[in-house]
């Protein structure tokens, strides 16, 4: 058991039955015959569904242990994504709803911690940021503004908006949560 005002992002609860995965947590301090408030975002590890619900600091939650192992991505279908753990090849199927937007980034061979519960997978950590290359956009134009954007379509499918000073061939970096350009790729970062 964990009290409401310990919660920590990443962490895992079952509530009213439920397994949810803590993204995000505030207290609020009471004051004077005002008891504090624990804020948390919780996302349901089944169904994806995101809730907001309000504790109280002292109120007791069950805190559940998660197994984290590295894993090598394989490919993805309708499905899901397959993983592979790398020490004794057994393959995980990942539902594409644990996975996000941020499956069609994927690049077989990324290794990803995933996060397991009861044997089931119930989160992949990804990176925030990823490289993508764009094949199909309009041409450059120097002369507009920098915060103008323009349609590009990136070698895994995925459409996004980038300023007009960038190129068809060039490396990119995406947030992978929201699709949104960040920055041109560096040489040498990955």
């Amino acid at each position: 058991m964990v009290l409401a005002s310990e919660l920590k992002s990443g962490s895992a609860v079952r509530v009213e039955g439920q397994i949810y995965k803590v993204l995000e947590v505030d207290s609020k301090a009471g004051a004077a015959k005002m008891g504090g408030v624990v804020k948390t975002k919780l996302s349901n590890v089944i169904s994806g569904r995101l809730w907001e619900p309000h504790f109280r600091p002292q109120e007791r939650l069950e805190n559940l242990e998660l197994d984290r192992r590295n894993m090598e991505f394989l490919f993805a279908d309708q499905d899901g994504c397959t993983f592979m753990d790398p020490a004794s090849f057994d393959q995980t199927l990942v539902p594409l709803a644990l996975v996000g937007p941020a499956a069609r980034f994927l690049e077989p061979g990324m290794q990803f911690p995933v996060e397991f519960f009861a044997d089931q997978p119930i989160s992949v950590i990804l990176p925030d940021v990823v490289e993508a290359r764009v094949v199909d956009t309009a041409p450059v134009a120097h002369a507009q503004q920098d915060s103008t954007l323009k349609e590009a379509a990136l070698e895994n499918g995925a459409v996004i908006r980038v300023p007009l000073f960038i190129a068809p061939g060039e490396r990119i970096r995406v947030d992978v949560r929201t699709l949104r350009y960040v920055e041109r790729a560096k040489p040498g970062r990955k």
